[in-house]
């Protein structure tokens, strides 16, 4: 029997029960993909997180991330609750798909590092449909597998109520977002493709989400809430090319996972 060791962290939460939850599972060594993919099914959470120490110079860890029906190339919420359970120091670096992502300890706010996406202005046929809402719509330009419908208000992205069949159709996240009430912008995500109808707390949208909000806030930091029923605050700065998101994490399961 295989024992390994298994943590369930709700990320970018500041209690139980809210953020977005994600199972970090570190391993002495990689496992066959199909067994993760498995794994990460029978979690049954947005994201697992599967770490090994790293052979870089420039990184601690390996890292990667699967949903319950495939691997994906980015995840923000399960990097920063890997931070959370491996960080020892003030810093900590991840070797992933998308580079070297790196988690700075401020307290107990934890920031990530990640790459900055950009989006255009640019008609995405039937997605204002498939939302059942009505604004502009943006998508790629760099921003990698994202759409964007901007909204007038915070209560209009509460109020949406999608097609998930239909988003079957569209790029592998689906935001929509506008000006927040208490917080600067408020998004909802929809990561139909990939096996999740809607995401509590979204670290790669943001990626997308913090220069697209820079350049209309005329700032660079700012505040930020996913207004899904679970909720979510992340504090979000343009860096150039990067965006720095800040989060806390809380551990709510520990134990060991038996194969």
């Amino acid at each position: 029997m295989t024992t390994i060791p298994f943590f369930q962290v709700d990320a970018f939460a500041d209690r139980p029960l809210t953020g977005n939850p994600a199972a970090v599972m570190p391993l002495d060594r990689w496992l066959d993909d199909a067994l993760m993919q498995q794994i990460a099914a029978e979690n049954n959470l947005s994201e697992t997180a599967f770490l090994v120490p790293s052979d870089r110079a420039d990184a601690d860890f390996d890292l990667r991330w699967f949903t319950p029906t495939t691997e994906v190339p980015l995840c923000g919420h399960a990097t920063l609750a890997s931070a959370h359970v491996l960080i020892r120091g003030e810093t900590i670096r991840f070797s992933t798909r998308s580079g070297i992502l790196t988690v700075t300890r401020d307290g107990d706010l934890l920031q990530l590092d990640v790459p900055a996406g950009q989006v255009e202005r640019r008609d995405v046929p039937g997605l204002e449909q498939a939302l059942g809402a009505a604004g502009e719509t943006y998508a790629g330009a760099g921003a990698e597998g994202a759409a964007i419908l901007l909204l007038e208000d915070e209560a209009a992205v509460r109020a949406v109520r999608p097609d998930f069949a239909a988003l079957r159709d569209f790029p592998e996240l689906v935001i929509v977002t506008a000006p927040g009430d208490r917080q600067a912008i408020a998004s909802r995500v929809f990561a139909v493709p990939v096996g999740i109808d809607e995401d509590p707390v979204t670290g790669a949208a943001h990626a997308v989400l913090v220069p697209f909000w820079a350049k209309r806030l005329g700032r660079r930091e700012f505040s930020a809430v996913q207004a899904s029923a679970r909720g979510g605050l992340l504090h979000c700065r343009e860096a150039g090319d990067r965006v720095i998101l800040g989060g806390t994490c809380v551990t709510v399961i520990t134990g060991d996972f038996q194969l």
